[in-house]
């Protein structure tokens, strides 16, 4: 497996629990792309590049009062394509918390990341690139 590639992960996820937009971004392509259109939630949408990208995890960060994503062990696709599951901790401003669960295709080209795609569960991510759990 890339480390490289997974660091990135790992970076870019520290950065956003710490709520450091620009350091979400640091390790991504300019002209990236965010496919959060399998949300369920009310910033479900495609975001495109560093400037689109950062707007929308301000918008999600404004949310809560508290955000907290873990990563699980990514699995290697391809040297350049990761499949990443994760979960996310919230507590909102009335103080009740909550989790969220989902997986992420993300890949990579250069040293940079280029793309995340996020899906509800493991099983639709590794479906998506062509693996079953």
């Amino acid at each position: 497996m890339s480390r490289e590639n997974v660091e990135i992960v790992r970076r870019s996820t520290d950065a956003l629990n710490r709520r450091d937009l620009d350091g979400l971004v640091e390790n991504w392509a300019p002209d990236a792309v965010v496919d959060w259109s399998n949300s369920r939630g009310p910033e479900a949408g495609v975001y495109r590049g560093h400037d689109e990208v950062r707007a929308f995890a301000k918008r999600f960060l404004a949310a809560w009062d508290e955000v907290r994503l873990e990563i699980d062990d990514p699995i290697e696709v391809e040297d350049d394509l990761l499949v990443v599951e994760n979960v996310t901790y919230l507590r909102g401003r009335d103080s009740i918390e909550t989790q969220a669960r989902s997986a992420w295709v993300t890949t990579f080209r250069d040293g940079q990341q280029t793309s995340l795609t996020m899906y509800q569960t493991k099983q639709e991510a590794l479906e998506a690139v062509g693996l079953e759990e």
